[in-house]
């Protein structure tokens, strides 16, 4: 497998502030490169991705991990707002969640989910679980840019 030159800016939707710090420490473990942009709820994520106030400035991401149960707005509709953008659905979404019922799987699928990832409660798992979606989506798959 080829190691991709270019880095990627990744969007991390999550509102458990251990996950997040679970999530930056694995990017850290292993050495990722790619710049990991965090908001904590679904209305905040709208806003990075559409650059709505105070994200003007926010890179546009070339994956976003989607946690599914957020405060203000959940993930679902989150998802469902992104797949229905002409200007934002090329973007793939990663939801990446503790969920692991059935009917939160199907509907990510029906939303558009490109993948679907229940967090491992073990760091170790939890750190190779990000490492894989890395390798997988940025040395892997070919993004739009």
């Amino acid at each position: 497998m080829t190691e991709s030159l270019d880095p990627i800016d990744i969007l991390l939707v999550e509102d458990d502030p251990g996950d997040v710090l679970m999530t930056k420490e694995a990017f850290e473990h292993h050495k990722i490169k790619n710049t990991l942009s965090v908001v904590a709820d679904g209305v905040e994520a709208l806003q990075f991705l559409r650059r709505e106030a105070p994200y003007e400035e926010a890179p546009r991401p070339g994956l976003v991990l989607l946690d599914l149960n957020l405060p203000r707005m959940d993930g679902r509709e989150v998802l469902s707002e992104i797949k229905a953008s002409p200007e934002l659905r090329s973007i793939p979404v990663v939801v990446l969640t503790t969920s692991e019922a059935e009917e939160d799987i199907l509907r990510s699928y029906d939303l558009h989910a490109n993948a679907y990832v229940t967090k491992p409660v073990d760091f170790d798992r939890f750190v190779e679980v990000v490492r894989q979606i890395d390798d997988f989506f940025v040395t892997v798959v070919k993004l739009p840019r």
